[in-house]
């Protein structure tokens, strides 16, 4: 393989060069000749004839040998340049034919059929379909974005191999126009395009539009595309309904997973459903709430996994807003002949969590039902939120899923009951654990715990779960253990509260009750703890029990009294997952404490991941203080994942203000990722949880998400591999939380996007050794005055990397004021690296991002990111040594051009962008290259 580059302009510019130069050596000759070629004497004696003589010699001897030079330098210029019309003949031999090649194939199935045999569809027009790709090979092209009132195009097919497009974004208008769909992959390998995101309904109580489907993946091979966001209502009232997220698409005939179902933003419309996966693969989960929590809407359901093997897909979380319409959390999808059902979707501020998918019809255990948060009392009458019911084991081996937890009573609402626990299979399972019911600080009635699950013929019962508090010691009842069959112990019963009853034991096996009892008698003695089982569940604010010390789960953390923090999670022994922390206890009145959420219990010595953070507890008015969401718990062996922070307390009453999400645990010593950190949903400045860091090999956590602060940061990858988690989102005015570092190797995180009023948070860094930087993230929308800036790319440190693309600002819908910049790209620092491209200004004069540089020795500059409208280009990003400096960013309506970057010794300047006026050309290189030209 050749290393050699050679450039046929750059060639003909040298010869041209040294021709210019014989020729002046040419002229100094010749000027020259009669003075040193016929020297005459100082004097008439012999001496001076003598030395006359000499130093005409030696000129007629210097003539000689220029007369050679000359002839030799004529030479060289002509070989010159004719290797440089060589070079240039085969340059324009070897373009022809392939195109003329490809012209000739593709011509006949382009009248016939419309459509190429080898290539990708062309990119549709605004609101047109994209083009279909080759028959044989080639992509979809993507659907045009609507204008306004327009619906967006339809993603093009691919043929027998290749992607589909995706759809276009549906227009703005009184009632936003719908997203298109996504094309369909290839009829052999592909995956299905993303359906295009629902258009933004602009007027008073206006309509989003709904998100595109995803495309299907018709072939044997191939995964489903993403569902389409349903479009926002109008963003400054509570009339706005948002559009239903697009259903997901089906994954491939043999092998592929169902695509995820679109988001919904609120208002009472659903979000789309996961796609079905067929013979292998997951089904993809549903879509979950957006980010305006003015008004309610419902999750999607999961996907059911493929028939052969295959999870289902998790339900989409749901919420009912600031309104009356309750939503409720999607349900799992089932699995296949071998598989786990799917978790339900949470259920929050009123709404009802999902049921848990069902396991495999041979062997897996059934989904956990989504839990509830929050229920808001209206005029004493409230939304109630109920635990989901977990999923059944419906083959022969598995167990039956854990029902979610009940709502906490807002205001004047009482508390949710938790969700039964899940049946074991026919042959080996244990039932699954009823939810816990949720507490109420009110003299309303606490949720009543969930009732255990019902064994297999071998296995225990499911435990009942604990009823909920009053804060007026109004009295509870706990759920009822589930009974075992034939070989197993029946399930304890939920502990009641405030003088309520506690759940009735679940009836023991038949035969013989847990053969383990006898095993683990001596160590329970000694230690306090069994050698091989679960820990128990804490009591009321009382830690979780630790599991056994050769094998088990520790216990879950109880639930906290009123004020008091939720009891932590137990830790694992050897083997093991460490339990989740107990929901905080609500605050009892004015002026008082809600408890935090406990901490996640830490994962096992050798293996297991560590434990979620509780829920942090409610808050009685603005003037308590309101719990935080628990610690993620740490995975503290060698393998295992940290546990995800809980999410931060409410207000109760309203959803203004709420307590900060708990930090991420670590990862494991040698692999693990670090977990999530915790949402925070209030708008008094506290933040989401940031995410865990991995420690050797894995990623980072990504941040939680907060409505008013900076979103949580990401997690640090591992420290030999493993990409940084990506920043959580913000909306409200916060800012996006910067993206987690990598390790040696591995991917910086991306920023956090910010939507409404927020801006875009900082990618991560790259890899010490290898990796990219995070792209910035994006502002999506102001909502009045000025606008959001897009985040920074990240940059990337290692050998070998390329700086992260810069965000896209947002601009205001109303109300005046400029759009937010867009966001720089990221620098690449190493030896072979592109500098990333800055990010498009918003709307409305935004400017764009200028383009990262390139510090090391191969590597172009970042493109200039495009202003917005009325908006300047971003300067390009300057070159490595050897590159091509980034072309300027147009400017838009009026906006400047923004002006190429620089080459550094040999590379072109990068091209100014189009503007008014146009950006002034980068420098080319000192050695070799040409100035980039000045923009239109």
């Amino acid at each position: 393989m050749s290393f050699v580059i050679a450039g046929p302009e750059m060639l003909a510019a040298a010869a041209a060069d040294l021709a210019g130069l014989g020729s002046t050596l040419g002229s100094a000759n010749a000027a020259a000749a009669a003075q040193t070629s016929a020297v005459l004497a100082a004097g008439a004696d012999e001496v001076s004839a003598a030395i006359a003589a000499l130093f005409s010699a030696h000129g007629e001897a210097y003539q000689s040998l220029s007369v050679q030079a000359a002839a030799f330098h004529a030479q060289f210029v002509q070989a010159l340049t004719t290797g440089s019309s060589a070079y240039a003949a085969a340059e324009a031999a070897n373009a022809s034919p392939m195109a003329a090649a490809l012209d000739v194939i593709n011509g006949p199935t382009q009248a016939i059929f419309g459509r190429p045999l080898i290539g990708d569809g062309a990119d549709g027009a605004p609101g047109q379909a994209g083009g279909a790709g080759g028959l044989l090979f080639g992509n979809g092209g993507n659907g045009g974005n609507g204008g306004l009132g327009q619906a967006g195009g339809a993603g093009g097919a691919a043929g027998l191999i290749g992607n589909g497009g995706n759809g276009g974004i549906g227009g703005q208008g009184t009632t936003g126009a719908a997203g298109g769909a996504g094309g369909a992959g290839g009829w052999l390998f592909g995956n299905g395009g993303h359906g295009g995101m629902g258009g933004f309904g602009t007027g008073g109580g206006g309509v989003g539009g709904v998100g595109g489907a995803g495309g299907a993946a018709v072939g044997l091979f191939g995964h489903g595309g993403t569902g389409g966001a349903g479009g926002p209502g109008f963003v400054s009232s509570a009339g706005g309904t948002g559009g239903a997220g697009g259903v997901g698409g089906v994954g491939g005939l043999v092998y592929g997973n169902g695509g995820d179902g679109g988001a919904n933003w609120g208002g009472g419309a659903a979000a789309g459903s996961g796609g079905d996966a067929r013979l292998i693969g997951h089904g993809g989960n549903g879509g979950a709430l957006g980010a305006d929590f003015l008004g309610g809407g419902s999750g999607g359901n999961g996907g059911n996994g493929g028939w052969l093997f295959g999870h289902g897909g998790d339900g989409g979380d749901a919420s009912a807003g600031l309104t009356s319409v309750a939503g409720s959390g999607g349900r799992g999808g089932n699995a296949g002949l071998f598989g786990n059902g799917g978790d339900g979707g949470w259920g929050i501020i009123g709404s009802d969590g999902g049921d848990g998918g069902s396991g495999g019809t041979l062997i897996g255990n059934g989904g956990h039902g989504g839990n509830s948060f929050g229920n808001r009392g209206t005029g004493g009458f409230g939304l109630v939120g109920t635990g989901g019911n977990g999923g059944n084991a419906i083959g022969l081996i598995g167990d039956g899923g854990d029902g979610g937890i009940g709502a906490m009573g807002v205001g004047l609402g009482p508390g949710g009951n938790g969700g039964n626990g899940g049946n074991g299979a026919l042959l080996f399972g244990n039932g699954g654990a009823g939810g816990s019911g949720g507490s109420t600080g009110t003299s309303q009635t606490p949720g009543t715990g969930g009732n255990g699950g019902t064994a297999a013929l071998i296995g225990n019962g499911g435990a009942g779960g604990a009823a909920g508090i009053s804060g007026s010691g109004t009295a509870g009842s706990g759920g009822a253990g589930g009974a075992a069959q034939l070989i197993g112990d029946g399930g304890a019963g939920g502990p009641g509260t405030s003088g309520g009853p506690n759940g009735a034991t679940g009836q023991g096996g038949s035969l013989l009750g847990d053969p383990l009892d006898v095993v683990n008698a001596p160590t329970q003695a000694l230690l306090g703890r069994p050698l091989i089982g679960d820990g128990a569940d804490g009591a009321p604010g009382q830690p979780g029990g630790a599991g056994g010390l050769l094998y088990g789960d520790g216990g879950n953390g109880g639930n906290g009294l009123p004020g008091q923090p939720g009891g932590a999670g137990g830790a694992a022994g050897l083997i093991g997952n460490g339990g989740n922390g107990g929901i905080g206890g609500l605050s009892p009145g004015p002026l008082t404490l809600a408890g935090a959420g406990g901490a996640g219990g830490s994962g096992g010595w050798l293996l297991g991941d560590g434990g979620t953070g509780g829920i942090g507890g409610l808050g009685f008015n603005s003037t308590a203080t309101i719990g935080a969401g628990g610690d993620g718990g740490a995975a503290l062996g060698w393998f295992g994942h940290g546990g995800a922070g809980g999410v931060g307390g409410g207000l109760l009453a309203t959803s203004t203000f709420a307590g900060p999400g708990g930090n991420g645990g670590v990862g494991g010593w040698m692999f693990g990722n670090g977990g999530d950190g915790g949402n925070s949903f209030g708008v008094n400045n506290i933040g989401g949880g940031d995410g865990g860091d991995a420690r050797l090999i894995g990623r980072g956590g990504h941040g939680g998400f907060t409505v008013g602060s900076p979103g949580g940061n990401g997690g640090n990858g591992g420290l030999l591999f493993g990409g940084g988690g990506d920043g959580g989102a913000a909306s409200d005015g916060g800012q996006g939380g910067a993206g987690g570092d990598a390790g040696f190797f591995g991917d910086g995180g991306a920023g956090g996007w910010g939507i409404l009023d927020s801006g875009g948070g900082d990618g991560g860094i790259g890899g010490a050794l290898s990796g990219n930087g995070g792209d910035g993230g994006n502002a999506l929308q102001a909502r009045s005055g000025g606008g959001a800036t897009g985040g920074r790319g990240g940059d990337s440190l290692g050998l070998f990397g390329n700086g992260g693309d810069g965000g896209t600002g947002a601009a205001p819908v109303s109300g005046g004021g400029s759009g937010g910049g867009g966001g720089r790209g990221g620098d690449s620092l190493g030896l072979f690296g592109d500098g990333g491209a800055g990010g498009t200004g918003g709307a409305d004069g935004g400017t764009g991002g200028r383009g990262g540089d390139s510090i090391g020795l191969f590597g172009d500059g970042g493109t200039g990111g495009g202003g917005g409208a009325f908006g300047d280009g971003g300067n390009g990003g300057n070159a490595a040594l050897i590159g091509d400096g980034g072309a300027g960013g147009a400017g838009n309506n009026g906006g400047n051009g923004g002006n190429g970057g620089n080459a550094n010794r040999i590379g072109n300047g990068g091209n100014g962008g189009p503007g008014d006026p146009g950006g002034t050309g980068g420098t080319g290189g000192s050695l070799f290259g040409q100035n980039g030209s000045n923009g239109a």
